[in-house]
């Protein structure tokens, strides 16, 4: 199945027992896969599936967990099987997230001297400590308006791409972490973005021919040098808001000395 059916057949109205086909077909499981992993038995997930048989709440539940479904859809099914959605969604401003926004912040001041930010489920900047600005210097500030796409602004011939050394490889791998997003959660968003960053003129990924790599490096020209990054990807380990779940937080670590000795001086001019 197609990126663009997944994300279509997630934005129709359907059935509870149309969405966990779906979904179990999305993470390749069997009937009798999904079964022995919620206890149950096939037949009775082959009989809510043609819609024989209706799932309790808890069921629902179980087996949105089982399939590792995302919060906001499981939200949806449970409205489509006749229930009330059980995961709130509060901005990160309200009362209610002050602890985690307090979280996200520390770890971003906490990272410093290297850049680190926080993007919603779309890419989107939330949130970012003060070493991501420098690196934006020369950017034209109609791409930076609030919030930005972080992916867009990385593929942009006005943005960051010029100053990106290896763009043809790192585009390459965020494009690869995009799709596997797309395929995780059907987002029609998510494919938009990723159709439209498809289409950018951006080079080839050339072949590493190196035994020793172990991960695609970020590479960006800043002043008379370059800096060299690595990145980590941080999530939220058991979030119960779906806001708080779509969050991530992009860390960015010198790859060598040069970088990490620009970045310390940076830090203090």
């Amino acid at each position: 199945m197609s990126m663009t059916s997944l994300a279509r057949s997630s934005a129709a109205s359907q059935s509870i027992g149309a969405y966990l086909r779906s979904w179990r077909q999305r993470r390749r499981m069997s009937q009798l896969d999904l079964a022995l992993e919620a206890e149950i038995s096939a037949r009775h997930l082959s009989f809510m599936e043609t819609g024989r048989s209706s799932p309790s709440r808890d069921m629902v539940l179980r087996l949105a967990e089982r399939l590792d479904v995302p919060l906001r859809e499981r939200n949806v099914m449970l409205v489509a099987a006749g229930y009330a959605p059980a995961f709130p969604q509060r901005p990160l401003d309200d009362p209610a997230m002050t602890a985690a926004r307090r979280a996200v912040d520390r770890v971003l001041a906490a990272h410093e001297p290297s850049p680190a930010l926080a993007i919603d489920r779309h890419w989107n900047l939330v949130a970012a400590n003060r070493m991501v600005a420098p690196l934006l210097d020369g950017v034209p500030q109609r791409l930076l308006g609030q919030p930005f796409n972080v992916l867009r602004l990385s593929f942009h011939p006005e943005g960051l791409a010029p100053r990106t050394v290896n763009l043809g490889e790192w585009c390459a791998h965020l494009l690869e972490r995009l799709a596997r997003q797309c395929e995780a959660t059907a987002d029609p968003d998510l494919v938009a973005l990723y159709d439209e960053l498809k289409a950018m003129p951006v080079p080839a990924a050339p072949r590493r021919p190196d035994a020793d790599f172990v991960a695609v490096p970020f590479q960006l020209r800043y002043g008379d040098g370059i800096l060299s990054f690595l990145s980590t990807t941080m999530v939220f380990g058991t979030p119960v808001d779906i806001t708080l779940s779509e969050l991530a937080i992009e860390t960015f670590f010198p790859a060598d000395e040069t970088t990490a000795a620009r970045l310390r001086a940076l830090a203090v001019s």
